[in-house]
């Protein structure tokens, strides 16, 4: 059983869906703009030693990689901590931030073909 699979066992996180916006927004973009916006995101909101408004920082509606980011438990280090197990505390590496990103595109990438 993969990690996605885990996480659409938790109550909370199956309850997170791309709707129609946010599905119009990727076809509008394309995977790979997705792509970069998650990295983005992960690089500038997740990977620091002590992101800002750590628990706070991603918001649950907005753009399609901050719902697919509930939907993983890749939202805070919390989260990254309890669901992927990787401490907080310290920068993360360059390996676990393509890591989480992955299992971001992975998810969306489901949620386009259902």
């Amino acid at each position: 059983m993969d990690i996605i699979d885990k996480l659409e066992k938790s109550k909370f996180r199956a309850r997170f869906k791309l709707r129609a916006k946010e599905l119009d927004y990727i076809k509008e973009k394309g995977l790979d703009k997705i792509y970069s916006h998650a990295c983005d995101f992960i690089k500038d909101r997740l990977a620091p030693k002590d992101p800002v408004n750590d628990g706070k920082q991603t918001p649950m509606r907005g753009h399609p990689v901050f719902i697919a980011q509930h939907a993983t438990a890749t939202c805070c280090r919390g989260c990254i901590e309890k669901w992927h197990k990787i401490p907080k505390g310290r920068e993360l590496t360059q390996q676990e931030q393509e890591y989480l990103v992955s299992i971001i595109m992975e998810w969306i990438k489901r949620q386009i073909i259902l």
